[in-house]
């Protein structure tokens, strides 16, 4: 492997590290229904309804793990082909994960810390991923690869929600004890707010280097 490819592997890899918290938590949430866990009053929703935790967990795992390879640029022009069939499995992906997620959000009975401002941010954010892949997609199919881009990034930023959401309510639980209501409405919002400012960055930043990209829906 040379030094470029390497280098050009290195945001992947963080955002794979990055990912650990969603992903894990998909994991233990799968052997937690595989394996006849005890059912608590902090489960019972998922024994009551598997599917749609089962469909999250898998999907925005391959999600956030595949996505992740998108953001190298030097390993999408090296595999056009790829990149477009990896796509079209995120797209996928991306939708079910945020369906799901709405899904839950509006039919499981709410966990005694999470509040009606808390559920409108689930909502808003949700919607928000819907819509920013199914613009994407569109934005593709008609050639406009920056636009793809731009909101694809914007996408993958919500949801990836999850693993900033660790950062910011972690210390808050380590130094402050349990959250309440608010303030994990209010430390989750956070979370989402802070990857959408990096994924604006990310967009409008100057590119270095200007190389074609073979789009997801281009035709061979």
């Amino acid at each position: 492997m040379t030094y470029s490819t390497r280098r050009d592997l290195l945001v992947p890899a963080a955002i794979v590290l990055f990912s650990v918290v969603p992903v894990l938590g998909g994991v233990l949430r799968l052997a937690e229904l595989g394996g006849g866990a005890e059912i608590t009053p902090d489960n019972a929703r998922f024994f009551a309804s598997p599917v749609p935790v089962v469909l999250h967990a898998v999907t925005v795992s391959v999600y956030c793990v595949l996505g992740a390879f998108q953001f190298a640029p030097g390993f999408r022009r090296r595999r056009p082909r790829w990149h477009r069939m990896s796509g079209r499995l995120l797209v996928l992906c991306g939708l079910i994960g945020a369906l799901s997620g709405l899904w839950m959000t509006v039919f499981y009975p709410k966990p005694a810390d999470v509040g009606a401002l808390l559920t409108g941010f689930r909502l808003v954010f949700g919607t928000a991923w819907v819509v920013s892949i199914v613009l994407g997609f569109t934005a593709i199919r008609r050639r406009d690869v920056a636009g793809h881009r731009a909101w694809m990034v914007r996408g993958f930023a919500v949801g990836l929600g999850a693993s900033t959401q660790a950062l910011t309510m972690g210390p808050w639980i380590a130094f402050a004890g349990p959250l309440d209501e608010p303030t994990k409405a209010v430390l989750m919002l956070a979370a989402w707010l802070v990857n959408l400012a990096v994924a604006e960055w990310v967009i409008r930043r100057p590119a270095r280097v200007v190389a074609p990209v073979l789009a997801l829906g281009e035709n061979r």
